[in-house]
């Protein structure tokens, strides 16, 4: 590595340390208390009549170092907070203290045990009686700095570069608390969704990431090769069809919650990889699982929440059901003065939208059509959670038509905040018309064009023993957490974001 003036001057410190016969980074910690566990152990102590010593051992990752002649105070933080820390030359000896000022530095994590006290200002501090390095930190954390606002002190990270921070998660994670709590957002709503779908009888089950052939949804996948079967394989770019081979097979309520990858392009609202949430109810229409779907989301804002009114990009969003409902057929007529019915051919609907002055992508099918015209000027003004239903049938595979039109199928999208959250089907059981939609979509469609949906015999195979009337449900975890914890690109509620690679790497 590399090393800055900085870094080989603590570098020198972890020789030295060993030189001395010190392990800076021991094999085993032995911490008894967090923070805030030896906080509330001290304040019941507090309360009693005579109280006992509260004694103590904590480990954490020293943020402050304060020297002040024969004492020191610090604090460290940990899981659950911040604590302080107060040594004193009286109990460690000068020695000690020496130690404790030349070796360690912001950053390290640090053991110490003692006795819980308050001080004079107040404050709950561990008296330091011993105390050991357990990691060094070769490189300093990015400072924080400190700002006044109205009288209000504001403390920034430096480390506020967005492309830095997702590159350096982990240090982005360290310095700023506000995104350590995005992530512990994310993990509740992930709880909370299994429990939702746990309590309505839902069983969770894990289906294959390598597939053999990709489908259930129009997207371009990654290709990989399984060297031992000499077979070409697929990332799964949706859990649906083997979801629905369950269904087959006897489960009337199975989901899902797990990575898909999509071989496509990148933007505030896409990641290559990213977690949905699938779900299919057997004896369900697309009716149902709308009223079921608005249910799950109040239920999460309320359990991660504790309320039913968010804030995304400075919009209030109030997320209690029932949600707004509007047919793909009204929402274009109102947002472009077209209406879908009356051109049932591609050629019809291109001329109405030439007349419009809108842009026609060549050789693009009716459905194709219909949803750019969605995306460019319904989903932008969706800004309460609002439910657009009955799409075309070309670009809807996997979906039931509508009993009284032959060219719509029982499809619903829901939008909040402006962008597609979720999608879901009156599913199609028919093994007749499925295969027949499949040779379809393989006309329709050229090789490449990623709403080319290819042909899954084994699919077909599983539909012919018979699968309920069923409805299914996908939706994009990524984006609920955006919408739940006001972010506004993809990038800030994963961990680890897919980037471009640097120059200089």
């Amino acid at each position: 590595m590399e090393l800055s003036e900085l870094e080989k001057i603590r570098l020198k410190k972890v020789f030295e340390l060993r030189a001395n016969g010190i392990e800076p980074y021991p094999t085993r910690a032995n911490p008894t208390h967090s923070s805030q566990e030896a906080i509330a152990a001290f304040e019941a102590a507090e309360k009693q009549p005579n109280p006992t010593p509260v004694e103590v051992t904590l480990a954490g990752r020293l943020r402050a170092i304060r020297p002040m002649g024969k004492v020191v105070f610090a604090h460290i933080e940990d899981g659950a907070g911040r604590i302080q820390l107060f040594f004193r030359v009286n109990e460690l000896g000068e020695e000690q203290i020496r130690h404790f000022t030349d070796y360690y530095d912001l950053g390290d994590f640090i053991e110490a045990s003692g006795v819980m006290f308050r001080t004079r200002t107040g404050e709950i501090t561990l008296h330091v009686h011993r105390f050991r390095m357990l990691a060094k930190a070769i490189s300093p954390l990015p400072a924080a700095k400190d700002e006044v606002v109205d009288g209000q002190v504001i403390r920034h990270a430096t480390l506020s570069d967005p492309e830095l921070r997702y590159r350096q998660r982990y240090a982005d994670l360290a310095v700023n608390p506000e995104v350590r709590e995005i992530f512990r957002k994310r993990a509740a709503i992930v709880r909370a969704l299994r429990e939702f779908l746990d309590q309505r009888g839902f069983l969770e089950v894990e289906t294959p990431i390598l597939q053999p052939i990709y489908g259930g949804a129009a997207a371009r996948p990654f290709v990989t090769y399984h060297n031992q079967l000499k077979q070409q394989l697929y990332l799964r770019i949706s859990f649906e069809l083997y979801l629905k081979r369950l269904l087959v097979g006897g489960y009337e309520r199975v989901y899902e919650i797990g990575r898909d990858f999509r071989n496509e392009g990148v933007s505030f609202k896409h990641n290559p990889e990213f977690t949905q949430l699938e779900f299919y109810m057997a004896y369900a229409d697309y009716l149902k699982v709308m009223t079921l779907a608005e249910e799950m989301l109040a239920y999460v804002c309320d359990r991660v929440l504790g309320t039913r009114r968010v804030t995304f990009n400075g919009q209030v969003i109030d997320f209690n059901p029932p949600w707004r409902r509007i047919s793909l057929r009204e929402a274009l007529l109102e947002a472009v003065g077209i209406d879908i019915a009356q051109h049932p051919t591609t050629e019809s609907l291109a001329e109405a939208m030439r007349q419009k002055g809108l842009a026609v992508k060549p050789n693009a099918p009716r459905g194709k059509l219909i949803e750019g015209m969605l995306g460019d000027f319904v989903e932008p003004n969706l800004i309460q959670p609002t439910f657009v239903y009955d799409y075309p049938r070309d670009i809807s595979p996997l979906a039931k038509n509508k009993p009284d039109d032959p060219n719509t199928v029982e499809r619903f999208e829901g939008y909040v905040g402006g962008m597609e959250l979720c999608n879901a089907f009156t599913e199609l059981n028919d093994p007749l018309e499925q295969e027949k939609r499949f040779l379809e979509m393989g006309r329709t469609y050229e090789a490449e064009d990623e709403d080319r949906h290819p042909m899954d015999e084994d699919y077909l195979r599983a539909m012919a023993y018979g699968m309920p009337p069923n409805g299914g449900f996908g939706m994009g975890i990524d984006r609920l957490v955006m919408l739940l914890t006001d972010r506004r690109s993809i990038r800030e509620v994963i961990l680890f974001p897919h980037l471009r690679e640097r120059e200089d790497e």
